[in-house]
């Protein structure tokens, strides 16, 4: 048992001085410390969450934009107009409200990789993790796919983690991705996502929304 523990350890945070056998080894076989693995999966999460912050930004300026002409076409009494305007701003905001639920839930991800970094279990904590990037991969793989294709490598990755980690547990390790936890995570997400958008998304003017209900309802006959 002390000798399975200690080879955890070694797998966790890697070896000093490896020897020249193990260097050779390592050189047909390459293995990443586990940590490092959680290190790198935590830093390619950052980075998705500034470039989605990014893109959100640009997203809110096109809306700000689109607003202002449906401002200018209610005061020219151009309903026609305003409601182009406006069924353009709410493809818009889906598409926001679907990065935003995708960015809050990263960082929820980020958050907790940074408590098995310290003094989280691996396993517990990391099952929930696995399966939120998971639902957000496949969420997003029409209107990002680049960015689900980093989630499927982080996923994979993660997977590995815990893979190895149950081959020092005495019933093993299973990854069970659609955990309570991780629906609660996205749950979570959908409503911090829908009050941000409330804050920095102002609403149409009434007239406006309400023509778009007549357009659509006219357009479902």
């Amino acid at each position: 048992m002390a000798s399975k523990v200690s080879e955890f350890i070694t797998n966790w945070q890697g070896k000093n001085e490896p020897t020249l056998a193990e260097k050779i080894k390592t050189t047909f076989k390459p293995s990443a410390p586990l940590r490092h693995r959680i290190i790198m999966a935590n830093y390619k999460l950052r980075t998705m969450i500034n470039k989605l912050e990014a893109y959100i930004n640009k997203l809110q300026e096109r809306d700000r934009a689109l607003f202002e002409r449906v401002v200018e076409a209610q005061m020219n009494k151009d309903v026609a107009r305003a409601t182009m305007y406006a069924n353009e701003i709410a493809e818009i905001r889906k598409i926001t409200k679907q990065m935003m639920v995708t960015q809050i839930a990263l960082e929820q991800v980020q958050l907790r990789l940074e408590t098995v970094m310290t003094i989280g279990d691996v396993v517990t904590d990391l099952v929930p993790v696995i399966g939120v990037v998971r639902e957000l991969k496949n969420s997003i793989k029409t209107l990002m796919p680049e960015m689900s294709f980093e989630l499927s490598e982080i996923e994979d990755s993660l997977q590995e983690v815990i893979h190895e980690v149950g081959e020092f547990m005495p019933g093993g390790a299973e990854v069970v991705t659609a955990s309570p936890e991780a629906r609660k995570i996205l749950e979570e997400a959908q409503v911090i996502a829908e009050q941000r958008m409330k804050e920095r998304f102002p609403s149409l003017p009434t007239f406006v929304t309400s023509a778009q209900q007549v357009n659509q309802n006219g357009s479902s006959k």
